[in-house]
């Protein structure tokens, strides 16, 4: 038995590992429950009295040696690890770039149009007081939009819902802040409407308000042009159908010509060369009011679009449900190349 433990001695000591894998084998096979050293102690009770001293001390001497090793080339292997790292810091990175979702181009796209014109950002809370949501808005009591099948209230109360639209971001900025105002406030919005290519239960908006002495609808023509040619181009034509929404007067919603197939006529534009890609019109003078801001004093414009809507058009995609499906294939068509 002083042979063998002797031989394995050497071994333990002669040992070499090239990686973590290596190791992890050499401990097993010394230190497991079924392992070398746990059969020499499952011998140990056949060795004579007068040699099991001698014998026990090279037992443990052997064990001390494997868990010496075992530290030893642990340590070793980490710091040939962390070595080569630092040597391949001048290499191209192996991680594949990352894919900035489409929504959040187009958002940034618009929040950086408007920033160019004086609009500043604002946001608000995605749960969301009826005054806020609705009321303040001019949401007549019986409105449909306040109906269950459209909005989705918090736990049943009547007065706490998911908002509909961040329309109710503009409302606390006209509360808390004093005209001249001109900001935008994008943000995630509910609807309790079925899924499909063309819709979603949640999706995304981005609103606009401009509130000072004197603002006229050609102001508000003029800023959403601007805004249509930077976004889509300078070729884009333009054009406004009176509409109607509780919270301006007069109300319009704005047109682009189909980029898609330049306004001949497709399936996505139906075959009339145009999209609709935004509701607009003057602040309804109550809604001023509701805010504590002097409706003879100031006029103002808003307007409202769906970034879902607007990156369809801009990227020719014909599914809205892709953008929340978090499909690879489809995100890595938008890889940043920087």
């Amino acid at each position: 038995m002083k042979e063998k433990i002797g031989t394995l001695l050497d071994d333990v000591k002669a040992f070499k590992a090239e990686n973590i894998e290596q190791l992890e084998a050499f401990r097993i096979k010394y230190l497991s429950k079924k392992g070398v050293i746990a059969a020499l102690f499952a011998d140990f009770r056949n060795v004579v009295p007068e040699h099991r001293k001698e014998i026990g001390l090279m037992m443990n001497g052997l064990k001390t040696a494997v868990q010496d090793k075992i530290v030893s080339l642990k340590e070793s292997l980490e710091n040939i690890t962390e070595t080569a790292v630092k040597a391949d810091l001048s290499l191209p990175a192996s991680a594949p770039l990352g894919t900035r979702h489409p929504l959040s181009i187009v958002r940034n796209d618009i929040i950086d149009i408007f920033s160019r014109i004086g609009f500043t950002v604002s946001e608000g809370p995605e749960i969301e007081d009826d005054f806020h949501n609705f009321s303040a808005l001019n949401f007549p009591a019986d409105h449909p939009a306040r109906d269950m099948q459209d909005t989705f209230f918090i736990e049943k109360d009547p007065d706490i819902a998911l908002r509909t639209h961040t329309s109710s971001v503009q409302v606390r900025v006209m509360e808390n802040s004093n005209p001249p105002i001109r900001t935008i406030s994008p943000g995630r919005v509910f609807r309790n409407e079925a899924i499909s290519a063309r819709a979603h239960c949640i999706f995304h908006q981005v609103e606009g308000l401009y509130v000072d002495t004197d603002v006229s609808f050609a102001d508000l023509k003029q800023t959403l042009y601007y805004f249509a040619k930077e976004l889509f181009g300078e070729h884009t034509k333009t054009r406004f159908r009176p509409s109607y929404f509780p919270f301006t007067e007069p109300s319009a919603e704005m047109d682009i010509s189909c980029n898609i197939c330049g306004g001949k006529g497709c399936n996505i534009c139906k075959y009339t060369g145009w999209v609709e890609i935004l509701g607009c019109g003057m602040v309804d003078p109550n809604v001023l009011d509701a805010c504590a801001i002097d409706s003879i004093k100031y006029t103002g414009f808003a307007f409202g679009m769906g970034v879902e809507r607007i990156t369809m058009l801009k990227y020719q995609i014909n599914d809205l449900r892709l953008f929340f499906e978090n499909d690879v294939r489809f995100l890595e068509q938008f890889k940043s190349t920087i």
